[in-house]
């Protein structure tokens, strides 16, 4: 059940109470694609970075090492010991980025496994089942993720496709969860706006998936080629048009700014591989601005990456030593940024919630940016 706790213009400030505990939104979502976070994230590392909700991919999963193996295994949160909130996604991203690897038809999608070639084919009802079987806290619907620019006949066809997949994925959540066997039968169902950057069929899906009643709701496609300005004009037309008193998740955003603008429109939860698969790369997130740990000027830095920063790496690694690490190619230095990216995150996540308890918000996200624009 999602409480709405208070409002700043459209900037919400909530929480989702679930089976496996209360989500505190605005959350940003740490993504562990194949149930682990890249970079050799532990369980132990997301609880001491403060993580509330840990993410992961249906479809990596059914490939390897499958959603049965799992099931048996007693579920995603045994699998991985971690018993916070987990949200699978359904899929359909696949569809848009395995592009090459798939056909899509009414009934579902056909694919060729990316791992070994094997034919795969996933509707809705195979999305809810596996994610069933995963036993996550949030399963997403089964969609498909129209490119940014397709021509407008192709994705107004695509979503309403999506929106009667939809239907098809709340029908059989309900049978999943009255099973006996089914291991969470708590599980949520977050539907997802489609329509790419026509905000008419955006606007027109966004009512008809609300009369749906579902537990939350996501926009989906954006962050996939159109602009910044054009991804904020979506969510603020489409926004006003799924219910306030749900959860609100925009999909696979994103850059510090693009969660500080999403959330002053009335986004709940973000997600974005961004931290992890940037920190891999040594470009790390701070509160003046994003820093190249690979540059010859932090060959003798002592300094932590952040004054001040209380996450493992600093709290007692230098710039030198993790720089050291990263261009030796030893896994550790890869880890230490990763943590020191999530743990930025996840602490911005509580930075805008004490803001938007204190009704501050708009004034801590001018801050912010402008803190971190002369090197973002």
């Amino acid at each position: 059940m999602y409480k709405l706790l208070r409002q700043e213009g459209r900037a919400k400030r909530g929480e989702l109470t679930t089976v496996h505990g209360v989500i505190q939104t605005p959350v940003f979502m740490n993504v562990g694609t194949a149930a682990a976070i890249k970079g050799a994230v532990s369980t132990e590392d997301l609880e001491q970075i403060h993580t509330q909700v840990e993410l992961s991919n249906t479809y990596h999963l059914h490939v390897r090492p499958g959603d049965e193996v799992i099931r048996k295994l007693g579920g995603l949160h045994k699998f991985m010991s971690w018993d916070k909130p987990i949200l699978t996604d359904s899929g359909g991203f696949q569809v848009f980025s395995l592009a090459g690897l798939r056909r899509i038809k009414e009934e579902g999608v056909y694919f060729h496994s990316h791992v070994d070639g094997r034919k795969i084919f996933m509707g809705p009802e195979e999305s809810i089942q596996i994610q069933s079987h995963l036993a996550s806290t949030i399963a997403m619907a089964f969609d498909e993720c129209a490119p940014s620019k397709a021509d407008r006949s192709y994705v107004q066809a695509s979503v309403d496709r999506t929106t009667r997949w939809l239907a098809r994925c709340r029908q059989e959540m309900k049978r999943m969860n009255s099973l006996e066997d089914t291991i969470n039968r708590e599980q949520m169902l977050f539907g997802i706006n489609q329509g790419a950057v026509y905000a008419d069929i955006r606007v027109e899906q966004a009512k008809r998936i609300a009369e749906m009643n579902l537990d939350g709701y996501a926009l989906g496609g954006l962050a996939v080629g159109e602009s910044h300005e054009e991804m904020y004009y979506i969510i603020e037309e489409t926004v006003p048009y799924l219910p306030v008193d749900k959860p609100t998740y925009l999909m696979g955003v994103g850059t510090p700014a693009n969660i500080l603008e999403g959330v002053e429109r009335g986004i709940d939860f973000f997600d974005c591989v961004y931290p992890s698969r940037n920190g891999r790369h040594g470009h790390l997130y701070t509160n003046t601005g994003k820093i190249n740990l690979f540059n010859a000027k932090y060959e003798l830095d002592e300094s932590p990456i952040e004054e001040g920063c209380g996450c493992p790496a600093c709290r007692r690694y230098s710039r030198a030593y993790i720089r050291h690490l990263l261009k030796a190619g030893e896994m550790l230095g890869m880890r230490l940024c990763v943590l020191h990216n999530l743990y930025f995150y996840n602490t911005m996540m509580e930075e805008i919630r004490d803001a938007l308890d204190r009704g501050e918000f708009s004034s801590y996200k001018r801050n912010k940016l402008e803190k971190m624009s002369p090197k973002s």
